[in-house]
């Protein structure tokens, strides 16, 4: 008992004048800071469908994963969320009706209605046909998991595991940037799967074509009571469901270490979005990069230095990792999965399954320049209110409190 005491203060008593939630009601916090604070979320809310249009319909019919979800967002009151594994459709339908029906509904268990008068969404690489045999199988994929394997980003149907961005504050979508159609191979030092006797695993003429983005990479200029914030929004390839050449794992590293490629300062001729612009982002802008990276710092699949080049970058704050009640319990009701660890199951950001666990794969990790007031994992533990929620995805929401 008192090992577990320890566990939940040693964090606070780290984080000095910044707030580190474990438990409670972040809503009533969120409710005690001025309009000068800027709440900023992530959240893999997996809304998504196996099939075109299928998100349409299954919000439309009413959705009891998509309601928990819309409940813990009315809980926290995020004032920009990234919504990672929401389904992508040109008329942002889906958006419409989880904004009308969902978000605008006070929820069982959640809070007052929550209106985004701003979103952004745009084309992602899942689903997409490359017309290419990306998965060295010998053949073009035509349908089911054949087609997914190789479309430039996996999926089953152009846009599943989309993203969509939410925000009380006024986006600059002039200014945005994507890269969903960054080649891979134009990364400095790119990684490019290898079979295990040194052989590309792609042909020359496959790499070159390659793109780097799964689904895409965004760069969303919001106009806050901080002023601009750019919202570095990405969601990386699972660094699994691959084989000996690990090129999910290599492409996984390198989506991620697009990130710590653009937030420091340069030219970058190579650097090109989807509109023509090159280059980094300026050294005085402000940023918050957002996501499911799929990579934790220290336990699971995946180049783990990639993460934490993040972390660690000169242009993001320090700050202790948020923990929950929740990550630990789920981590003690399964000792197996988690035994020989090297990271703190407390810091987890979902539950996976009981092959894979507890990791820490969703980030919020805010530019120099900003104060952090506080940041938390929505996970309470079992038995505490709004519990109940969680389930709605196997990933928790993720937050940051920035002041001037």
């Amino acid at each position: 008992m008192m090992r577990l005491l320890l566990l939940l203060v040693a964090p606070v008593l780290l984080a000095g004048c910044v707030r580190v939630n474990v438990h409670g009601d972040p809503a009533a916090y969120r409710r005690a800071m001025s309009d000068s604070h800027l709440r900023v979320a992530t959240y893999n809310a997996s809304l998504y469908a196996e099939t075109a249009g299928g998100l349409v319909a299954r919000l439309d019919a009413g959705d009891a994963d998509a309601r928990k979800v819309a409940a813990v967002l009315q809980r926290v009151r995020p004032d920009v969320v990234l919504i990672n594994e929401f389904d992508f459709d040109p008329e942002g339908r889906a958006a419409d009706l989880f904004q009308r029906d969902y978000l605008e509904v006070a929820q069982a268990g959640g809070g007052a209605a929550l209106h985004y008068p701003y979103r952004y969404f745009a084309p992602v690489n899942t689903g997409v046909a490359s017309g290419l045999d990306l998965d060295g199988d010998g053949q073009v994929g035509r349908e089911g998991r054949a087609y997914g394997n190789d479309a430039w980003g996996y999926g089953l149907h152009p846009g599943q595991y989309g993203m969509l961005l939410l925000s009380r504050y006024p986006i600059d979508s002039a200014r945005a940037r994507t890269f969903q159609r960054l080649r891979w191979s134009t990364l400095p030092d790119a990684r490019r799967p290898h079979w295990p006797d040194g052989r590309p695993f792609h042909s020359d003429a496959v790499w070159s074509q390659l793109r780097l983005s799964s689904k895409s990479h965004w760069d969303v200029p919001v106009h806050t009571p901080l002023g601009t914030v750019h919202m570095l929004a990405s969601h990386p390839t699972p660094p699994v469901f691959d084989g000996p050449e690990d090129r999910n794992g290599r492409r996984n590293a390198d989506e991620n270490r697009l990130w710590a490629e653009y937030i420091t300062p340069g030219a970058k001729p190579w650097l090109c979005d989807d509109a023509g612009r090159c280059g980094s982002l300026p050294a005085d802008a402000r940023f918050v990069i957002l996501g499911d990276l799929n990579n934790d710092p220290a336990d699971g699949d995946g180049t783990h230095e990639a993460v934490t080049a993040l972390l660690g970058h000169p242009r993001v704050v320090r700050h202790p990792t948020p923990s929950s009640a929740g990550a630990i319990a789920a981590a003690r009701a399964a000792p197996a999965t988690h035994a020989g660890r090297a990271g703190n199951p407390a810091h987890g950001t979902g539950d996976f399954g009981g092959r894979v666990g507890v990791l820490r794969l969703d980030y919020a990790l805010p530019s120099t320049g900003m104060h952090l007031a506080g940041t938390g994992v929505y996970w309470p533990a079992p038995g505490e209110a709004g519990a109940e929620l969680v389930d709605g995805s196997d990933h928790r929401l993720v937050w940051v409190d920035l002041a001037p």
